[in-house]
This record gives C-alpha cells, sequence and structure tokens, in this order.
C-alpha cells in the first residue's frame, strides 16, 4: 500500500498541465517534419528518417528534463556560475570550429558539425543565461533592496552580463538569437523590482532606435551606416519583409513561397500530408507553414492556442512556487518561449522580418529543443520541489 502512496505522491508532483501541451505540440513536431521532408525535393533521406531522427532528440531532451527537475531553488542559484561558464566557453569555441558550409550558406559562424550532427551552442546558453540573470537579481536585490540610484546599479549588472554574449552572437553573425537574449533581459527586468522611472524612458529609447534600424535600412546612406553592423543578407530580410512581392525569385522568395503555402489552406486547409508548395527549409525555420497548408486558419489558432495555454500555465505555476527566484527563471523562460513563437509565426506570414529563430518544440532541430526542453526541466521544478518555506517570508532557501 505504502508504494502506492508514493507513486501518487510523485505523479501529483508533476506538472502535468505543462507536460501535455508539451506532448501535443511534440506530435504536432513530428507530422510537420514528415510532411516537410515529403514535400522537398532536396532533402537527403526519407521522411521517415527525419521523424525518427527528431524522436531520438525528443527522447534526449526528456531525460535532460528528468535531470534538470531535480534541482531545487538552492541547488540552481549554486550551479548558475557553472552553466553559464560552459556557456560562454562553447560560444568561444564556435567561433574556431564552426561548420564552414553553413557559413558559407547563411553567414552565421554558430554551428558545430560533429560527424553528421550539427549543434548551435547558443541555445544551450539561453537557459544558462536565464539562470545567471535570475541570480544575478535576485543577490542584488537580497542586498540593496530598492532606490533609484540601487536600481540603476541593477541594470548595469544586467547589461554587464549581457555584455559578453551580445559580443560573442554579433563574432557569430547570429542577430537572430541575440534578439532572444534581449527579450529574456526585457522580460526579467520588468519583474526585478527596478523602478518604472527607469524602465518607461529606457524601453521607449529600445522602440525609438529599432524604428530608426529600419528607416534607416531603406535608404542607400542608413544601409551604409548599418553597414558596419549588419550583413548583407540582413538587409535582404528587411527589405523582403518591407515588400515580400518586390523580388519573389531571390531574396523575398523563402517568405513569399511561405505565404502561397499558407494561403493556400484558406478555412480548414487541404488536408493531411499536403506539400503542393515547396518552402525552403520548411521542417525547420518555415514548418508554421505546413500547418497553415494542412489545416488552414482553424489549425493555425488551434496550434497558437496550445502555446497560449502552455505560457499560461508556466505562469500559473510561477505564481503557486511564490519564490523570487524561481519567478526570474520562469519569467525567463516564457520570454524566451514567447519571443520563438511570435517571431517565427510573424517571420512565416510577414509580419516580422526572417531569422533563423526555430518554433518552439515544432521545427525540426535537436539543439534548439535541448535549449527549450531546458527551460522546461526548470518550470517542473518549480512544482516538484514546491516545499512550505516557499510560502513564507522568511526567504526563498
Amino acid at each position: 500500500m505504502a508504494k502506492v502512496e508514493n507513486k501518487t505522491s510523485l505523479m501529483d508532483r508533476l506538472a502535468w498541465n505543462i507536460i501535455i501541451p508539451v506532448v501535443i505540440l511534440a506530435l504536432i513536431s513530428l507530422y510537420c517534419i514528415y510532411v516537410a521532408a515529403l514535400g522537398d525535393p532536396n532533402h537527403i533521406g526519407s521522411p521517415v528518417r527525419a521523424v525518427l531522427m527528431q524522436g531520438v532528440w525528443y527522447l534526449i531532451s526528456a531525460v535532460i528534463v528528468i535531470v534538470v527537475m531535480q534541482f531545487d531553488a538552492e541547488q540552481l542559484f549554486k550551479i548558475a556560475p557553472i552553466f553559464f561558464g560552459i556557456g560562454i566557453f562553447l560560444l568561444i569555441a564556435v567561433l574556431f570550429l564552426y561548420n564552414r558550409s553553413v557559413a558559407a550558406d547563411t553567414g552565421a559562424k554558430s554551428w558545430f558539425k560533429l560527424g553528421p550532427v550539427t549543434f548551435q551552442p547558443s541555445e544551450l546558453m539561453k537557459p544558462a543565461f536565464i539562470l545567471m540573470l535570475a541570480r544575478v537579481v535576485k543577490d542584488h536585490n537580497d542586498k540593496y533592496g530598492h532606490t533609484i540610484k540601487t536600481d540603476w546599479l541593477l541594470l548595469g549588472k544586467i547589461i554587464a552580463w549581457l555584455a559578453p554574449v551580445a559580443v560573442l552572437l554579433k563574432l557569430q553573425n547570429d542577430f537572430g538569437t541575440m534578439l532572444v537574449f534581449i527579450a529574456i533581459v526585457g522580460g526579467v527586468v520588468l519583474v526585478s523590482g527596478i523602478s518604472w522611472k527607469i524602465i518607461i524612458p529606457l524601453y521607449g529609447i529600445v522602440i525609438v532606435g529599432a524604428v530608426a534600424v529600419i528607416l534607416l535600412v531603406v535608404t542607400p546612406g542608413g544601409q551604409a551606416f548599418l553597414g558596419h553592423f549588419f550583413q548583407a543578407y540582413q538587409f535582404e530580410r528587411i527589405k523582403s519583409w518591407l515588400d515580400p512581392s518586390g523580388d519573389t525569385s531571390s531574396g523575398a522568395y523563402q517568405l513569399w513561397q511561405s505565404m502561397k503555402a499558407i494561403g493556400s489552406g484558406q478555412i480548414f486547409g487541404n488536408g493531411f500530408g499536403k506539400a503542393s508548395v515547396y518552402v525552403p527549409v520548411r521542417g525547420s525555420d518555415m514548418v508554421f507553414s505546413v500547418i497553415g497548408e494542412n489545416f488552414g486558419f482553424v489549425g493555425c489558432v488551434a496550434l497558437i492556442l496550445v502555446y497560449l495555454y502552455l505560457i499560461i500555465q508556466m505562469v500559473k505555476i510561477s505564481f503557486d512556487t511564490r519564490n523570487i527566484f524561481y519567478s526570474y527563471i520562469s519569467t525567463g523562460v516564457i520570454m524566451m518561449i514567447l519571443f520563438h513563437v511570435f517571431e517565427n509565426i510573424g517571420m512565416n506570414i510577414d509580419l516580422l522580418p526572417l531569422t533563423g529563430i526555430p518554433l518552439p518544440f515544432v521545427s525540426q532541430g535537436g539543439s534548439a529543443l535541448l535549449g527549450n526542453m531546458i527551460g522546461i526541466g526548470l518550470i517542473l521544478s518549480m512544482k516538484f520541489h514546491n516545499r512550505d518555506y516557499m510560502f513564507s517570508t522568511a526567504g526563498d532557501f
């Protein structure tokens, strides 16, 4: 009888409201990868092999989730610098050991190649950075509290920890991934307790800067100035975003094909397994076009609702723990996943410029899946270690 009680207790500690939507997204992923490979004349290997490879990555990720959720808040606080250091080391190493063929095709020096497997270390850096950022904010607030002066000091610390990551990603020509880190910082800053007298002007400057960059891109003089910071292919992506029908045979071809595929699905889609419109890199970056073509507007909305449910449940678990360190972690994870979803779907329908941002838990690829699943493991840890002291005001640990 005792064994049954222990099993029930363990099952109750698992956040099924997080696990179930992730499993649903995994099944959607395997289907989309199969269809994308089936309709790609340039795909190497059979569609079944592509599905099996992604299934293996899911199994590996599931094991990692189980390991990550064993760590409680205090342990995560202690090991955060170790994971951050490993992440920085990998970001440096990839500058020397990057995949030459990927760099030639995309301009990004951000991928390792180990035999037939390619791996992007910045994906693992995302959860490592979230842990470190949460530690920095909690440690600062515990020591200094909140005044305008200490809030500026905290903001300086956050920027200081972001700076090495930003420099290394710039050297890798991976601007899309850099945007994810900025989104993570933006979310954590909002919940860090920094005064709104600082946050509002700061966010206003960021918005004005983003608009200024877009305006500069469309002028020759602006492009010459921005050429010191951006690559030629990045200019092409912004141009195709602003005018997707301008050059559908070159810079805007991928975006145009994606919109054709999604548009062809109309309300209810063309049915299972349809891939009549060729979309480059459809299994990874443009995987949303599979949903649009096969299941139409209804299928796209259903997928978005699954993500919405997942985000809401992560927010609820964050509130239930009432542990400030966990709340910083969950905010970072939520912002990471939310930005990925918003950017990927947005770029598939020309709402946002094209970037190499995958759709969480759905796009083909192991490194992105590992990074997102580690984030899920951190969220699951919150309920798995939900002890009574987390509801007291005596302290988080």
